[in-house]
């Protein structure tokens, strides 16, 4: 390829998908910025390492909740708001029960119930955690997910499926109000501090020339959880009748009822999965960052929305791999700007990453 062809194919890239090359640009510069820190010492090879697994871990948490509302969004047809209230009510309903089995005869019932409500009582002094109270955690993973699950089925079943035929905005407005009644019945009945939910778990340590990156249980935790349940969603939709007919039902409403298939199921099926994903989530959430708010899952919904967007919308693999590059990006922002903006630097990504590819990173293919 000679010289003259080289600058006429790049000429014509650069007219062509402008933004595309707005965005190489800025990779290498923030590549040659990173790297010139490395070699004066102005960055450590271990603090890279931990902003890597703590975007990683943060990743994780939006994959996991994004699939529930990927899926509800494609199959139901709107965006739906309390999602992150599901997280927050699956949250509190696991650890309710990580600190009753943990707190049993070392605490009162009311107050363990209440999840330690006006610091009552503290994860830290009953030694919660993966290894020292592993029957309580477990537990509270299954009940996170059971309870959002109820509650999933019982708002649709009382509130949207009243409704189900209207407009997406009907629905989208009807969710929102969904949102703050739930957020809002979980102030009153837990309190609006902000309390520690788990002792200091044990690390294991990965040693780096200029440092060491730290790895805990509760990490781990989360990173099995997480990706076991990813990989029950794939083949879930891959290999069952009931996967395909979700599919179908994505894809074309109308089709899927003539072909006989159950509409009402798969609906029931959306929230179950969704809910039972939403709540671990939830769970698992706080496992990992170690404290427990009234509203850590309406904090948490934006950035699950950039995930699901910048993914494409309606495709759950898209969900996941668009939670990983929120989570990197908003951990991984702090080479370059103050820690505070990392939030809006996630959200800058997905718009540049949309610029490039405005249907996102999985093309919005339907559920998978």
């Amino acid at each position: 390829m000679g010289i003259a062809e080289t600058y006429s194919r790049g000429r014509r890239f650069a007219i062509e998908r402008p933004f595309a090359l707005v965005l190489a640009v800025i990779v290498v510069v923030l590549l040659g910025d990173l790297l010139r820190g490395l070699a004066t010492g102005q960055t450590q090879f271990a603090d890279i390492g931990t902003l890597v697994w703590d975007g990683l871990m943060r990743g994780l948490v939006i994959g996991l909740a994004g699939i529930g509302l990927s899926m509800t969004y494609s199959i139901l047809n709107f965006a739906n708001f309390s999602h992150g209230d599901y997280i927050t009510a699956g949250a509190f309903s696991g650890w309710a029960t990580t600190y009753l089995i943990a707190g049993l005869g070392r605490a009162d019932i009311g107050a363990l119930l209440l999840v330690g409500a006006g610091g009552s009582v503290y994860g830290g002094t009953l030694g919660i955690g993966m290894l020292s109270t592993p029957l309580a955690v477990v537990a509270g993973i299954v009940v996170s997910g059971g309870f959002a699950i109820a509650l999933s089925l019982a708002v649709d079943r009382t509130i949207f499926k009243p409704i189900r035929n209207e407009d997406g905005i009907t629905l989208l407005i009807t969710s929102v109000g969904v949102a703050f009644a739930l957020r809002y019945l979980m102030q009153f009945v837990f309190g609006s501090d902000v309390r520690g939910t788990t002792a200091q778990p044990p690390s294991l340590s990965l040693d780096f020339i200029d440092g060491t990156v730290f790895i805990n249980a509760h990490d781990i935790t989360l990173l099995v959880v997480a990706s076991a349940l990813m990989l029950g969603v794939h083949v879930l939709l891959q290999r069952t009748k009931l996967g395909k007919a979700m599919r179908a039902m994505a894809d074309n409403k109308d089709l899927a009822l003539i072909t006989g298939i159950s509409t009402e199921r798969v609906v029931r099926a959306t929230w179950i999965i969704g809910g039972g994903l939403t709540g671990v989530a939830g769970y698992m959430f706080i496992l990992w960052k170690g404290t427990l708010g009234f509203n850590d899952g309406w904090l948490l919904l934006l950035l699950i929305f950039a995930a699901v967007i910048l993914g494409g919308i309606g495709s759950i693999y898209g969900a996941i791999a668009g939670g990983l590059v929120i989570g990197l990006t908003a951990s991984m922002s702090v080479l370059w700007i103050p820690s505070a903006f990392s939030r809006a630097a996630a959200f800058v990504v997905m718009i540049v990453i949309l610029l490039v590819k405005p249907s996102g990173l999985f093309s919005g293919r339907a559920t998978a």
